[in-house]
C-alpha cells in the first residue's frame, strides 16, 4: 500500500520508535526489502537518491518501487532521496514518488529555506512529504564526491525549521555515507539541542555502520527516520560472492535467491532495532 513518509513519521512518533528507508537500486534489494517489511508487518521507505541515478536510471527504478509498493501488504512509501534539482524532485513525483527529499545542504541559508520551498510546493501539489537537509552529512551519497562533516547550527535549524514546509529534516552530527573508516562518533549533545530546538521528525542518515545502541540512542533524541543504504548493498554482494564460490552450478535465478534473502535478514535486522528501541 502506498503511503507518505509524513504517515509513516507520524505512526513512528506515535510508537517513539523510528522507520526505516532503505535504498532499492535495483530488483533483488527492493523484493528483499518488501519481503522483511511484510514478514515484520512493519511499514518501511523504498528510496533512491538523485546521485545513484547513473546505475539505476529513475526511469527504470521509479516505476518498479511504486509498483512494489502498491502491491504490498504493509505501507510503504517511494522517497526520493537526496534530490538535487527541483526538475529531479517534479521527474519523481510524475512517476508517483510519495515523498522527496530536496537537499539544499550545498547552498546557504537564505538558497537553502528558497530552493527547498519551492520543492515543497510541487510537492505539496501532489500530496507528497517532503525532506530537508542543513549541515553537511559526509561521505559520498548525493554525489559522486565525498563531502566533509559539517555539523548543523542548532541556531540555523531553528531558523531553518521555522520557514519551510517540509514533514522531516535531516541534521549532521557526525554521521556519514557509506563505510566509516573506524568507529561512528555521533554527536549526541549536539543531536539533543537540536531535538529540544525543533518539533519536527528528524532523520538519521548514514546509517549503516552504527552500532545498535547509537540508533536506539538517536531514536530517543527525536529521530523518526533512519536511512540505511550501505548495508544492503553489502549483503547483497556478500551474498553473490558466497553464492558463486560454491561447488554447484551457479544461474541468475539462485543467485537471485541468494541475494533477496541476504538483504530481507539484513532488514529484517534493522527493521526490529528501529522498532524496540528500548530493549
Amino acid at each position: 500500500m502506498l503511503a507518505t513518509m509524513r504517515e509513516l513519521l507520524e505512526e513512528a512518533e506515535q510508537n517513539q520508535n523510528a522507520v526505516g528507508a532503505f535504498t532499492a537500486p535495483n530488483m533483488e534489494i527492493a523484493a528483499g526489502i518488501v519481503r522483511a517489511a511484510e514478514e515484520s508487518g512493519t511499514s518501511v521507505i523504498l528510496m533512491i537518491a538523485e546521485g545513484r541515478m547513473a546505475h539505476s536510471p529513475l526511469h527504470l527504478i521509479g516505476p518498479m518501487l511504486v509498483e512494489a509498493a502498491r502491491r504490498s501488504s504493509v505501507r510503504i512509501c517511494v522517497h526520493l532521496d537526496h534530490g538535487l534539482t527541483l526538475d529531479m524532485a517534479e521527474r519523481a513525483l510524475s512517476y508517483g514518488f510519495t515523498s522527496i527529499m530536496f537537499d539544499g545542504s550545498r547552498y546557504d541559508l537564505e538558497e537553502n529555506i528558497r530552493l527547498t520551498n519551492e520543492a515543497a510546493k510541487l510537492a505539496r501539489a501532489c500530496g507528497a512529504s517532503v525532506e530537508a537537509e542543513l549541515g553537511t552529512i559526509g561521505g559520498r551519497e548525493a554525489t559522486d564526491r565525498d563531502e566533509d562533516i559539517l555539523c548543523t547550527d542548532v541556531d540555523q535549524i531553528r531558523e531553518f525549521a521555522q520557514r519551510v514546509d517540509v514533514d522531516a529534516i535531516a541534521p549532521a552530527i557526525g554521521n556519514a555515507h557509506g563505510h566509516y573508516k573506524g568507529v561512528p562518533h555521533l554527536h549526541f549533545d549536539r543531536l539533543a539541542q537540536i531535538h529540544e530546538a525543533v518539533s519536527l521528525p528528524l532523520v538519521l542518515h548514514g546509517g549503516s555502520g552504527i552500532p545498535d545502541d547509537d540508533f536506539r540512542k538517536c531514536i530517543r533524541l527525536g529521530m523518526r527516520k533512519i536511512n540505511i543504504a550501505t548495508a544492503n548493498l553489502d549483503a547483497m554482494v556478500g551474498a553473490a560472492q558466497n553464492y558463486l564460490q560454491e561447488d554447484t552450478e551457479h544461474t541468475f535465478y539462485g543467485m537471485n535467491e541468494r541475494i533477496t534473502d541476504a538483504v530481507c535478514r539484513s532488514t529484517l535486522h534493522c527493521i526490529d532495532v528501529f522498532r524496540h528501541p528500548d530493549l
